[in-house]
């Protein structure tokens, strides 16, 4: 509009154009227009960075590297661009990242916790007249936000599934999922994706038992289970600030009560009281007791066998290959897959012994040719039996050796 009252008042398109800093064919076209001019957009042009843009993406999954770095990897592929194409889009994948995570979990009622281990490095307590170190198991419900701490002097597995059943009990109930980071205890080998990730076998089992699913946040994306960090920084400035404790049991008496404390307080986040959102939660109901302190892992044989205590026992042919939960309990052992319980025998106390069930080798003993079962296994109550392991001097006579 100022082009063309400018020529109204008589100034030539040159002078339009030295006044704009325009081209003069420019300056005539906007002058003499009639209406204004309608801006269309049109196709991005090509950048030197596209054939690169979905490996940049697969690196910021992996952790959250800087441009410079992102620059230095593509150079080692023959990218030949500038640093600014790439810090520009390097900044604008990362700020979707974040906005993602932050929308993900905000979770609905029932469906995720999640965990986290503290050290309290500045802290000790007495145990059999010996100072321990001082850890911390937290677990937060996403939805409710109620809060579960434990203090233990140890972060071995055995202890990190005893401190969730603790949390179970005081929640009454647990969630679908529960997210955690890369802790020893729950993963063994960690890779870009969770499905190729090795989880720790015996949490494995625990979870398996409940029916939870463990989520496994990406690497270097804390943010990823803020709830738990928050509260990990909220137990150090509030509760462990002039903390006197005269023993463990002292010490996680007193945070129960904290606890129950910050349960009944308004959150300032969801505007409500924890203990009234968790009804609304709807969790699993905890309708059994997984027995960690009797409880080993095996690793059924290609003959179905499991062993336990010098001797052999079988199991259903359909678990060979898989891990399988055993359980000794006065003179039976059972053996349970995914808290369902696929095996029951009588103990042996001899040493080297077999102790099988027939009806558990049905699948081995099939006809190949026609799909008829074997009838000796069609009785009503199948006993266990030893076998005995054969004398190999027989053979070794036949032989002649």
């Amino acid at each position: 509009m100022e082009i063309r009252t400018d020529r109204q008042k008589g100034m030539s398109f040159a002078e339009i154009a030295r006044k704009y800093h325009l081209d003069p064919r420019t300056a005539k076209k906007y002058a003499l227009s009639e209406t204004r001019p309608v801006y269309k957009l049109t196709e991005p042009r090509p950048s030197k960075l596209d054939p690169f843009k979905q490996q940049i993406n697969v690196w910021l999954e992996e952790a959250p590297y800087s441009a410079a770095r992102i620059l230095e990897k593509l150079q080692e592929q023959g990218f030949g661009g500038k640093y600014s194409i790439v810090k520009d889009y390097v900044r604008g994948q990362k700020k979707d990242l974040e906005e993602k995570v932050t929308v993900r979990f905000e979770t609905i009622p029932g469906l995720q916790g999640q965990v986290d281990w503290a050290f309290f490095e500045n802290h000790k307590v007495m145990e059999a007249g010996k100072p321990k170190k001082l850890y911390c198991f937290l677990m937060v419900l996403g939805y409710s936000r109620m809060r579960y701490i434990e203090f233990v002097t140890d972060m071995t597995t055995n202890t990190l599934i005893r401190c969730h059943q603790n949390a179970f009990r005081y929640f009454n109930g647990y969630p679908e999922e529960i997210l955690y980071d890369n802790m020893k205890q729950v993963v063994v080998k960690r890779l870009l994706r969770q499905e190729d990730s090795t989880l720790n076998r015996q949490f494995e089992d625990f979870a398996g038992f409940y029916g939870f699913k463990p989520i496994l946040c990406r690497p270097y994306r804390g943010q990823t289970k803020g709830k738990v960090e928050r509260t990990v920084a909220f137990v150090r400035d509030n509760f462990m600030t002039g903390i006197r404790y005269s023993s463990l049991d002292d010490l996680n008496g007193q945070a129960f009560a904290w606890c129950n404390k910050v349960n009944g307080k308004v959150h300032n986040t969801t505007g409500e009281i924890p203990f009234e959102r968790l009804g609304k939660e709807n969790l699993n109901p905890l309708s059994r007791q997984y027995l960690i302190e009797k409880i080993n892992l095996r690793r059924v044989e290609k003959d179905c066998l499991i062993s336990y205590a010098g001797n052999k026992y079988s199991v259903p042919a359909e678990y060979v290959g898989k891990d399988v939960a055993v359980v000794g309990l006065d003179n039976m052992l059972a053996a349970y897959y995914e808290g369902k319980q696929i095996a029951l025998h009588k103990i042996s106390y001899q040493k080297k012994d077999m102790v099988v069930n027939p009806s558990h080798y049905r699948r081995l003993t099939i006809r190949q040719t026609f799909d008829i079962e074997n009838t000796l296994l069609d009785g009503g109550k199948v006993i266990d039996f030893p076998i005995k392991a054969p004398d190999l001097n027989t053979y070794d006579e036949v032989i002649g050796e």
